[in-house]
């Protein structure tokens, strides 16, 4: 029996790194502490104590549990968060949504039935002033 290498028909294995447009996602049974960083999309749903800086969008699903300061470009609010957030973009608290903490966001949603307390400054970026 003959190997061949190189074979041009072969498929290739699945890779474990992050595929370009595909969230990660931080699972139910998660949980991490301390400073959360990166420059990809983030589906939280297991509970964050600690930081949170993206450039992309973070979502904090119904089941996540987050006692954060966050920094992220936008930001949809589902699930629980105890913290401030500073958003380059836009914040979306849902109807789900519970939030105790301050917004620094040019844009904010706060659906019909979402839970805020706390302080919004709606302020663009000085560059944009």
């Amino acid at each position: 029996m003959e190997e061949k290498f190189g074979n041009k028909d072969a498929v290739p294995k699945e890779s474990n790194a992050p595929q370009e447009g595909k969230p990660t996602i931080i699972g139910e049974s998660i949980l991490i502490r301390g400073e959360v960083s990166g420059e990809e999309d983030l589906i939280i749903k297991g509970k964050i104590e600690g930081t949170v800086k993206l450039k992309k969008h973070l979502t904090i699903d119904q089941t996540g549990d987050v006692k954060a300061d966050i920094n992220t470009s936008e930001i949809v609010v589902s699930g629980k968060l105890n913290g401030n957030i500073a958003a380059t973009s836009r914040v979306e608290i849902t109807k789900e949504g519970k939030m105790n903490g301050d917004i620094k966001s040019p844009r904010v949603i706060l659906a019909d039935g979402a839970l805020f307390r706390g302080k919004i400054d709606m302020q663009k970026p000085e560059s944009e002033k």
